[in-house]
């Protein structure tokens, strides 16, 4: 295929969110050619896609055969493992004992999942010790009804998997089931947290699979055959195939995704990139092209894994935190999130004269009211998730519909109150309130839903009392004023609490300090700091214009938000690239033996520069052969030594070599 081909070839980059669904059409020729949102559906995720794919494709009038290559980022397995979601395993552990368990958070991790403890694994130098998994095979049929699929880990598996691949091989031809093995995550030694790992893998193939099921079936029956690609959390592209395998590299999925795209938006190697949504705001560091990899491995949902992901940190602060006064000073100040309400303008947008009504009668009140200006309605879900509420919960959940309700109209009693924040984090219920996005509303920065109901929600805002009695703040426009500069204040604080981290300092201390925030404040004294930022301040998101520019000017530094910004995910989707990497390590179990360890190769030389030719080439046709799965026909190969010696006596003695090769290349793309 030669170059102006791929220069003119359609790409389709989609993004599945937690809220919305983004898709973007694009080209190497032509840039995005159409981009378009579409709120995610959670119960058939197929919905929200056609909903985004079929604007862009009527947009830019072209047609489904035109369109050459799919690539979509994802938060679902994030998500998933924040919420605690998945498919129940079994965990067969090789070698290991109960106290392993204990380790790595892998108890927590597991719950009330089965775990079979069989005899065997290797040692250090990937020789093996006794083997038996005859209990296993005992268990396996009763087991092949109770779960959804199986994780293998066994004992320094990341020396010699041949335990691994015997487990895998047996469960395989018991069960059928999908089965996950250590030593195809992770090269990295620490048992427990390579189980860790794995268990979460296993856990979220089937979702994974749901979503790359819904997205092939809708493109088969739009006519679009092209390769399906996803990013994993490090950036990279791989099949969908190759994700389904192995669906555990994907989250972080779309903060990586996000941060492909800045790069490529902007053209800069070396920058600060910040990704505002309604809920969060994302804060990672690009270096030389390529976002920071976290060193340790991505923590999701409290658990620290093997996966490499970007450094990416996440703040309770979006567009839609919800607004509230810090009651403690008797100068109140404002308070943003870490929940996230539905804003007033969307309520009124999406629900009608219904919601303005209520707020008209609110503000006609002589008192302000604690529950003015807030509504509650079913999220939507189905029935079945409302199991296990208290009866005052059940009793509050059944007087509620997905039409708004006002909180003082729908709650009888302060105890109420807390029954429905329990229905809020249970993901029942929605809560409406003022927000950021409300306050621009009022001062005219955004203008895309119900300015009207943004401007009662501040009116009733203003109307709360100080320590002293007195209202908060004197008109709507005060108090929206207020509430932009509290998240513009925080923005900056949350951008600087990051670059503190990435320099080894501990940011949230570095920046509560006075003298940090007397510079942010750029109040004077006889001494003061002035803050400098090594690189410019990328804005990504949908309302990074409205936000971001300010951002840039309160810290000091250029601040650059592209043109296509609120499609960022889905850009960085279709502009990355294929890259895969593999391990070979060479070590001396005696004195004159160089023992090669190559994935399932295990050989024994003489020689050092034969161990080292052999692992070599052998990890080049490994590393091939998965760049080619992964979904790239000419994959770049380089091979990085690194060879460990000490000089004894003037005498070089070896110690050991560890090779990693690493396959990059363009994804292949339908003819």
């Amino acid at each position: 295929m030669t170059d102006s081909t791929v220069e003119q070839a359609i790409f389709l980059g989609l993004d599945t969110g937690g809220t919305y669904t983004d898709a973007v059409l694009w080209s190497e020729e032509r840039g995005v050619i159409a981009k378009a949102k579409a709120l995610t559906t959670r119960h058939d995720l197929s919905v929200g896609i056609s909903g985004a794919v079929d604007a862009i494709i009527a947009e830019a009038s072209v047609l489904p055969a035109d369109i050459r290559l799919v690539s979509m980022s994802t938060t679902l397995a994030t998500n998933a493992l924040v919420e605690g979601q998945g498919g129940r395993i079994a965990l067969v552990m090789i070698g290991f004992s109960d106290a392993d368990l204990e380790k790595a958070g892998l108890k927590d991790a597991l719950g009330n999942d089965p775990v079979i403890f069989i005899p065997g694994g290797h040692d250090v130098y990937g020789r093996a010790q006794p083997f038996d998994a005859s209990s296993l095979e005992k268990a396996l049929p009763h087991l092949k009804s109770e779960v959804t699929g199986f994780a293998i880990c066994a004992y320094f598996a990341v020396r010699n998997p041949e335990h691994e691949i015997a487990v895998r091989d047996l469960v395989h031809d018991k069960t059928g089931l999908p089965v996950t093995c250590s030593h195809e995550l992770s090269a990295k030694l620490n048992g427990p947290k390579r189980a860790l790992t794995t268990v979460l893998n296993a856990r979220l193939i089937a979702m994974i699979d749901r979503l790359v099921a819904a997205t092939e079936g809708f493109l088969d029956k739009r006519g679009i055959h092209a390769p399906l690609m996803v990013v994993r959390g490090d950036g990279a592209l791989v099949s969908a195939a190759f994700a389904r395998h192995r669906p555990i590299e994907t989250i972080l999925s779309g903060p990586a995704a996000s941060l492909v795209g800045a790069r490529h938006m902007t053209g800069l190697d070396n920058a600060i990139i910040s990704d505002i949504g309604g809920t969060t705001t994302d804060v990672a560091v690009l270096d030389d092209g390529r976002p920071r990899l976290d060193p340790n491995g991505a923590t999701v949902g409290g658990f620290r894994t093997m996966v490499e992901a970007v450094a990416m940190r996440t703040f309770g602060l979006g567009g839609d935190s919800e607004v509230s006064l810090d009651d403690n000073a008797m100068t109140p100040g404002i308070k943003l999130g870490p929940r996230r309400l539905v804003p007033l303008a969307l309520l009124a947008a999406n629900h009608g004269s219904m919601v303005i009504e209520h707020l008209a009668r609110q503000v006609k009140a002589v008192n302000a009211g604690r529950l003015d200006g807030r509504f509650a309605l079913r999220t939507g879900v189905p029935v079945q998730m409302a199991s296990g509420l208290s009866k005052g919960e059940a009793e509050l959940y059944e007087r509620m519909t997905t039409e708004p309700q006002p909180l003082d109209r729908l709650l009888a009693s302060v105890s109420q109150t807390a029954a429905i924040t329990r229905l809020v984090s249970r993901g029942l219920v929605h809560l409406a309130g003022f927000t950021p996005s409300d306050a621009c509303h009022v001062l005219g920065l955004q203008n895309n839903w119900n300015a009207e109901a943004a401007r009662y929600g501040a009116i009733l805002y203003a109307r709360r009392k100080d320590g002293a009695g007195r209202p908060f703040c004197d008109t709507p426009e005060e108090v929206s004023r207020r509430t932009y500069d509290a998240l513009i204040r925080r923005s900056s604080e949350v951008v600087l609490e990051t670059v503190f981290a990435e320099d080894g300092l501990e940011g949230q201390e570095t920046v509560a300090s006075a003298l940090v925030q007397r510079a942010l404040s750029g109040v004077g004294g006889i001494a003061g700091i002035k803050l400098h930022i090594d690189r410019p301040l990328i804005g990504l998101g949908a309302s990074a214009p409205v936000y971001y520019p300010a951002v840039g000017d309160e810290l000091g530094v250029q601040c650059i938000v592209p043109v296509d910004t609120d499609v960022a995910n889905a850009l960085g989707a279709v502009v990355g690239q294929v890259r895969v990497s593999l391990e070979a390590h060479i070590s001396q179990p005696v004195e004159g033996l160089f023992r090669v360890m190559a994935g399932e190769a295990v050989q024994d030389f003489q020689l050092e520069e034969d161990s080292i030719a052999f692992a070599e080439s052998t990890l080049k046709d490994q590393v091939q052969r998965l760049a080619l799965e992964a979904g790239t026909d000419e994959p770049h190969i380089t091979i990085i030594r690194k060879i460990s010696a000490a000089t004894v006596e003037d005498q070089r003695k070896f110690i050991e070599a560890i090779l990693i090769a690493t396959a990059s290349g363009r994804p292949r793309i339908a003819h």
